[in-house]
C-alpha cells in the first residue's frame, strides 16, 4: 500500500472521533479493515491460482472455477474476526494469507508464548487475552501453542558446543512440579559458559529430583559428547564431591569454589551485631594480593574470631585448596572467577519467572518456561565480559596451546 493511501485511511479513521476501544470493538473500523484486507488478499490468491479474475471470459472451459465461500472466525489481536474464504471447485486452492485449518492470525501465537515466558499460567493467559483483546482461547489451545517450543528446546539442548570454554559456571536452582499427582521439588541444573570471545553462553538446562555430584558428572559427560574438549576454569559452589566430578570429566580443569558462597556460609554462624566486622575480616582474606598473604589473613582471622565462632575457620581450611585457586591468576581473571555471581544473576532472573507459579503441572512445563525466559534474558548478553581482551591474553600465556588460538 502506498504511503499516501495509508495516510488517507488513517485520516478518515481519526475524523470519526472514535476512541481506540471503539475502533477495536466488534464491528469497529479496525476489525472491519482487517476483515476486508484478509478477504481481498484471499480473492487475489484465488485469482492467481485459477489464472483468471472473477467473471472473466478466460475462465470458461478451464475445468476449474470459483465455488462459493466458507465462513471462518479467525482469532486475531483485534479480537475474533469473521472472514469469507473463497473456494475452488476442484479443492486445489491452498491460500497462504489465511491457511486451511488456520484459526489464529499471525501474532496471536507469539503473544501467547511471550506471556508464557513471563511465567504466567495457562489460566492467567486465558484471562489476560480475553480481558485485553476480547480473544477467547482455551487452556488446551494455549498448551498446544507453547508445546510447539519443545522441539526447538530439544534441538537447542542437543546442539554442538565450542571445543574450548575458558570459564564455565555451574549452579542449580529449585522449583516445584507435579510428579504422579504429588508436588515435589525439582532441581534445575545450569551450565553457563564464557566462550573465547568473552560472551556468555548457556550450555544447557537439566532437571533432576535433587542436586548431587553424580548428576553433575552426567552433565559434564554430556557436554563432552556435544563437543567440549576443554574447560580451563570451572566455578562452582561448595557442593560435596563437585570438584571431583569435574576433574573426572575434565582432568586438566582448575576448580574454583565460590568465595561468596563460603562467606555466606560463614556468616550463618554470626549474629547481627558482629556480622559487619566478621565480613570485613573475611574480605581481607580473599582480597589479599598473594596466596601467602591470604593464608596470613586467615590465620589472623582465626586468632581474633576463632574462639567466638569456632566453626568458621575449619570450614575455610577444609575448602582452602579450591577456594584459593584464584590467587594463581592476575586481577583481570580473578575478578571473573572467584565468585559464581554470573550464573547466580542468571538464576535470579529465572527464579523471578518461576515464582509466578507455586507449582508446575509437569517437568515439560518447567523447561518450556525456562527456555523461553532464557531467550529474553540472553538479549542483554551482547557485550563480552569487562576487560576480556586483557583476560584472554593472560589465559593464552598461562594455558598455552589449550586455547587453540
Amino acid at each position: 500500500m502506498e504511503a499516501d493511501k495509508l495516510e488517507g485511511i488513517v485520516d478518515e479513521l481519526l475524523k470519526k472521533g472514535q476512541t481506540f476501544d471503539q475502533l477495536m470493538a466488534e464491528g469497529g473500523e479496525l476489525r472491519q479493515l482487517y476483515k476486508r484486507l484478509a478477504e481481498k488478499a484471499l480473492e487475489a490468491e484465488l485469482a492467481a491460482h485459477l489464472g483468471y479474475g472473477k467473471h472473466e471470459v478466460a475462465g470458461r472451459g478451464t475445468g476449474n472455477s470459483r465455488n462459493g465461500k466458507t465462513r471462518k472466525t479467525l482469532i486475531s489481536e483485534q479480537g475474533p474476526v469473521e472472514i469469507a474464504v473463497p473456494r475452488d471447485r476442484q479443492g486445489s486452492f491452498e491460500p497462504k494469507f489465511v491457511r486451511k485449518h488456520q484459526r489464529r492470525a499471525e501474532g496471536v501465537d507469539e503473544r501467547i508464548i511471550a506471556l508464557y515466558a513471563r511465567g504466567m499460567s495457562t489460566r492467567d493467559i486465558q484471562g489476560f487475552l480475553e480481558e485485553q483483546y476480547g480473544i477467547e482461547v482455551s487452556p488446551t489451545l494455549i498448551s498446544q501453542v507453547t508445546d510447539a517450543v519443545l522441539d526447538d528446546m530439544r534441538a537447542w539442548q542437543a546442539r554442538p558446543l565450542e571445543a574450548v570454554y575458558p570459564i564455565v559456571y555451574l549452579d542449580a536452582l529449585v522449583t516445584k512440579s507435579r510428579q504422579e499427582g504429588a508436588v515435589s521439588a525439582r532441581h534445575v541444573y545450569v551450565a553457563l559458559g564464557v566462550n573465547l570471545e568473552g560472551e556468555k553462553e548457556l550450555l544447557g538446562l537439566w532437571l533432576a529430583q535433587s542436586e548431587g555430584a553424580k548428576f553433575w558428572l552426567s552433565i559434564l559427560t554430556e557436554l563432552k559428547n556435544r563437543g567440549v574438549q576443554d574447560i580451563l576454569i570451572a566455578c562452582v559452589d561448595g557442593l560435596k564431591g563437585f570438584g571431583e566430578a569435574i576433574e573426572a570429566a575434565f582432568p586438566e580443569t582448575r576448580v574454583q569454589q565460590c568465595i561468596v558462597h563460603q562467606v555466606r556460609h560463614s556468616l550463618h554462624y554470626v549474629p547481627w551485631k558482629d556480622r559487619k566486622a566478621v565480613a570485613a575480616a573475611l574480605r581481607r582474606i580473599y582480597t589479599a594480593p598473594t596466596l601467602e598473604a591470604g593464608e596470613r589473613e586467615l590465620a589472623t582471622f582465626e586468632s581474633v574470631w576463632g574462639e567466638k565462632y569456632p566453626r568458621i575457620t575449619p570450614s575455610w581450611r577444609a575448602n582452602w585448596p579450591r577456594l584459593s585457586v584464584f590467587y594463581d591468576y592476575p586481577p583481570d581473571i580473578r575478578r571473573i572467577i572467584y565468585t559464581t555471581n554470573a550464573v547466580e544473576s542468571l538464576n535470579a532472573s529465572l527464579q523471578k519467572v518461576l515464582k509466578q507459579r507455586k507449582a508446575f503441572p509437569n517437568d515439560d512445563a518447567v523447561m518450556k518456561v525456562l527456555y523461553l525466559a532464557l531467550h529474553n534474558i540472553a538479549k542483554a548478553w551482547g557485550r563480552p565480559l569487562h576487560n576480556w581482551k586483557q583476560a584472554l591474553n593472560q589465559f593464552s600465556i598461562l594455558f598455552g596451546n589449550r586455547l587453540g588460538i
